[in-house]
């Protein structure tokens, strides 16, 4: 029996490259109390990077686990971080750990919008799937899911002082929600585009939203229950019996559903200088500045003025109007009546100033912090952060206003990403170095450390490699330049003009004498390595020379020369790849087969084999004896971008643009393992020269490197793997348990059906099942010791029960539905079936006598009743059980309001003792610094008198 080929398992080991990735905001947090404005938490890919903006270094990383982030929301105590993914799920970190307690799985897509409460308490989610959930984060578990939207939810508020939310949708609409009744009360139709972003101003009393075109629209907000309670008391109509009802009913219905809480009225619009639509808004903490931005390059700030300065502002442009008529009246004789001059929503909300940044914005945030100075925080389109800070101490928005504010550029994140996709990548000889270039610029990185080495200007770079020594690299450029840099000084060597059109393809040398250039120009160029003396110096700089070329009748895509320098292949435009002579160029062989053109090839290290990757999703294995095709694989689900193979072996990697990179054998044309890890396409890929490294680059900005582990993989089982998480996925996208007695309307349960719920189910139903194994046994017992007439040994307990601790069979039921997660707990126990329900009861009632865990009994009670009621109710043995459940769940639940009572009290008066010490304590200490200023006025006024 032949030894089995053993294939190695590559794990990603780092996400590098990105500063912040697109798709999420950006938002500023707090690190352990620390100086505020000075930490930004932006997503990068699954992940959650918090940079230091002052220092430009990456302080924490929140690891994500596959999904890319979609939001981010920081908690009102600072410590916590609320972290929306692409497939609805939502982790809640700590910033103090980095580690994740709290997850809710409830969104069937991407989550879109987040917000807490003023406490923290309650979290608002909003996603794709057009629901808005409220979750309970105390509890860790989902309150409801609010039904109504039409499309994507793009903002979703808490109106703390009334207890209401209050979202918005690309479907136009504005709803408002009562949560204590959990139902859309009103709906505003005013827009007639998308709703992009929404704020609330003035102490939720107005609301100003955001949508496709230039107009932010402000709409004032009444609440009627409040105005009912300041307003006059009004006399109580007193019906009398001849009073006819129709009018009593038509009185009822003057007053809309939709009325008897508040009333929300349009109050103008402010006019932005961009035109096109709003992609985000943002206001500070204290509702102050107003920040909003569209597509381009201008952050417009407008500041809300306070009821103070408002109507200051109007007594000056009162008195203006009023010295104008007078005037009037003066110089025609004419009675000019007196003028009244109105309010309007620009006397309210003045334009501040505007930020030009250096790129197109994507998303904003921003801080007010103590001396009146408001920071704000910029991620732009091109993998950039920039902050800027605006002075606001003395700037009054008023007509006598001090000049605009000028924001200053306080610190740019530049450095650790390139501007535009990595095109090329490639190792030095050692495995330390990696490359990297894109449309402006070229990095080498430290693999080790991932920080950069070196960073270079260059033109749009298609193609790179290392020149032997690892002192020097070379480009290949869109314009059909090659471009040569000197790491040590980090300038540009030499730039030559290789080709009239693109450089595609750069090979080097087997004997690194050299190099083959391929462009578009339709030629392969050959170049070999010198070195020629510095015209102001002895030294010797490296150069390269033009020697041969070869004119083909395509453009050529790429070239590559076998290992032992006997062959050339060079891909062309025409689908085919042409194998010449490396010493006469004369033509060998033709490579046809592919349906579209062959974008990338590679050569084995023994030069026996050849393989070409296309943009017809096909990966084609050839012998270069004869060129024939020994096997056509499938390889993507679209274009392969990139192949190569691992160094001394015939396995080789190939990328394409369906995020995929995929390990193959080209001996037994099998797939070793798919890395999935890319959010969008990936672009290029490098082995590292000792094969246990890869770095791979796409368009989600972010470089990946892979190392090769110690783990052995077995086929077979890789195969049953992605066999499980198909079957994952079609459980996720299954239709939602439906709770009996429940109609579909507004509000539904807050989570959904996934994996772990069925597994938390099974597991419930495995621990009854063995409770009711043990039950039996030991029925079986005691009827054998009746019998005998007298005490048998008891029978050996079941080994689970043995392993958690020799526990009985009913507390191994409570420890199992404890460690459900609270989140997933409801819907656990829906897809639970209803014969272990009575079982299940009849525990509860002895977890209650036993004083066990009854909160969480009580929770699981009321909701099995609650889905169980009619089986429940109808069922004649279950009464009893019905009847102590209910005797023993009241006394218990009033035992713990007892002590949560006592409890409060005695937190209270520690807080009224607390606070009352510290009042003495200000008061001290302001008593002691009126004496030192009153000390200080005395020793000024001696010095004045002195000097007079």
């Amino acid at each position: 029996m032949g030894l089995t080929k053993q294939y190695l398992r590559y794990v990603s080991s780092a996400v590098f490259g990105v500063i912040g990735s697109q798709k999420a905001n950006i938002a500023f947090v707090t690190l352990r109390g620390g100086e505020k404005a000075r930490h930004v938490a932006v997503a990068a890919c699954e992940h959650v990077f918090i940079w230091d903006v002052r220092k430009g270094e990456k302080v924490l990383i929140l690891k994500g686990i596959k999904h890319e982030v979609t939001y981010l929301c920081p908690a009102p105590d600072g410590n916590h971080i609320a972290v929306g993914y692409e497939d609805g799920a939502v982790r809640i970190f700590n910033l103090l750990s980095g580690e994740s307690n709290v997850s809710f799985n409830g969104h069937k897509t991407a989550v879109t919008a987040m917000g807490y409460d003023a406490l923290g308490a309650r979290l608002v989610t909003g996603s794709r799937d057009t629901d808005v959930i409220v979750w309970d984060v105390i509890n860790e578990c989902g309150l409801f899911r609010l039904k109504g939207h039409k499309d994507s939810i793009t903002q979703a508020l808490f109106l703390e002082n009334h207890n209401l939310l209050v979202t918005s949708s690309k479907d136009s609409f504005v709803k408002w929600w009562d949560l204590d009744t959990q139902h859309c009360f009103k709906t505003l139709v005013g827009h007639r585009s998308e709703v992009w972003g929404m704020v609330l101003l003035d102490q939720e009393s107005r609301l100003l939203t955001g949508s496709a075109d230039s107009e932010l629209r402000a709409w004032d907000i009444n609440y009627l229950s409040q105005e009912k309670d300041e307003g006059e008391p009004k006399e109580k109509k007193v019906k009398s019996l001849l009073d006819d009802e129709d009018e009593a009913e038509d009185e009822a219905m003057d007053e809309s559903p939709e009325d008897r809480i508040l009333s929300c009225k349009s109050a103008g619009s402010i006019l932005r200088e961009a035109r096109d639509r709003v992609v985000s808004m943002t206001m500070d903490s204290k509702a102050r500045i107003l920040a909003c931005h569209g597509n381009e390059t201008v952050l417009e700030l407008f500041k809300v003025l306070s009821a103070k300065d408002v109507e200051k502002a109007m007594g000056r442009k009162q008195k203006k109007a009023t010295k104008k008529a007078a005037k009037l009246r003066e110089d025609t004789d004419q009675e000019v009546p007196e003028p009244v001059v109105q309010k309007t929503l620009g006397d309210e909300i003045t334009r501040l100033t505007k930020i030009r940044a250096s790129s197109k914005i994507r998303w904003v945030d921003s801080l007010w912090c103590t001396g009146g100075e408001l920071k704000v925080a910029l991620l732009l389109q091109n993998n950039t952060v920039e902050t800027y800070s605006l002075k606001l101490s003395d700037h009054k928005a008023t007509p006598r206003a001090t000049p605009t504010p000028v924001a200053n550029k306080t610190s740019r994140l530049t450095l650790a990403g390139h501007r535009t996709d990595a095109r090329t990548l490639a190792f030095s000889s050692d495995n330390m170095a990696v490359l990297s270039a894109s449309g402006d610029t070229v990095k080498v990185w430290n693999r080790s450390t991932l920080q950069v080495v070196r960073t270079m200007e260059c033109d749009y770079a298609l193609c790179s490699l290392f020149v032997p020594g690892d002192r020097q690299i070379i480009l290949g450029t869109k314009s059909g330049k090659l471009q040569l840099f000197d790491l040590a000084s980090g300038g540009l060597m030499e730039n030559v003009a290789a080709h009239e059109g693109a450089l595609w393809s750069l090979a080097l040398s087997p004997d690194q004498r050299g190099i083959v250039t391929g462009g578009a120009d339709k030629t392969v160029r050959f170049w070999d390595f010198e070195l020629v003396k510095r015209e102001e110096s002895e030294q010797k700089r490296l150069t390269v020379k033009h020697t041969r070329t070869l004119q083909l009748g395509e453009d050529v895509l790429c070239v590559k020369i076998s290992p032992n320098q006997r062959l050339l292949a060079v891909a062309l435009l025409d689908s085919t790849v042409k194998v010449f002579y490396m010493d006469t160029l004369k033509f060998f062989l033709s490579l046809y087969g592919h349906k579209l053109p062959v974008l990338c090839l590679d050569i084995s290290h023994d030069s026996t084999l050849i393989i070409t990757g296309s943009a017809d999703r096909n990966v084609k294995i050839w012998g270069l004896d004869f060129g024939d095709c020994h096997r056509s694989l499938f390889a993507h689900d679209d274009s392969v971008m990139f192949l190569q193979f691992v160094p001394k072996t015939h396995l080789f990697f190939t990328a394409g643009k369906d995020k995929k990179i995929k390990q193959w054998d080209a001996d037994k044309f099998v797939l070793i393992q798919t890395l999935e890890g890319h959010h969008r396409e990936v672009w290029t890929l490098a082995v590292s020269p000792s094969g246990d490294y890869l770095v791979s680059s796409s368009h989600d900005k972010s470089l990946r490197l892979w190392d090769r582990t110690r783990e052995p993989i077995i086929l077979d089982e890789e195969r049953e793997i992605e066999r499980e998480a198909e079957f994952e996925e079609s459980i996720a996208k299954e239709r939602e348990p439906v709770v009996p007695g429940e109609t579909e309307g507004e509000v539904a349960p807050a989570a959904k059906k996934t994996v772990e719920t069925v597994k938390a189910a099974e597991r419930i139903m495995e621990a009854l099942e063995l409770y009711r194994s043990e039950s039996r046994k030991l029925e079986e017992h005691k009827y054998a010791c009746e019998n005998a007439g007298k005490q048998l040994p008891l029978p050996n307990p079941n080994p689970i029960l043995v392993a958690f601790g020799n526990v009985s069979p009913s507390r191994y039921v409570l420890d199992v539905i404890k460690k459900v997660r609270s989140s997933e707990l409801e819907v656990s126990l829906l897809v639970l079936p209803f014969p272990y329900v009575p079982e299940l009861l009849t525990l509860f009632n002895s977890y209650l006598q036993g004083n066990l865990e009854v909160e969480l009994v009580c929770r699981c009670l009321f909701f099995l009743l609650r889905i169980h009621f009619g089986q429940i109710t109808s069922n004649q043995m279950m009464l009893s059980v019905i009847d102590q459940l209910k005797d023993n769940t009241i006394s218990k639940i009033r035992e713990i309001r007892d002590v949560l009572g006592f409890n409060s009290a005695a937190l209270q008066f520690l807080q009224r003792e607390l606070e009352s010490k510290e009042e003495v304590m200000f008061f001290a200490d302001a008593t002691g610094r009126l004496d030192e200023k009153r000390k200080k006025r005395r020793r000024r006024e001696r010095v004045i008198l002195t000097i007079v």
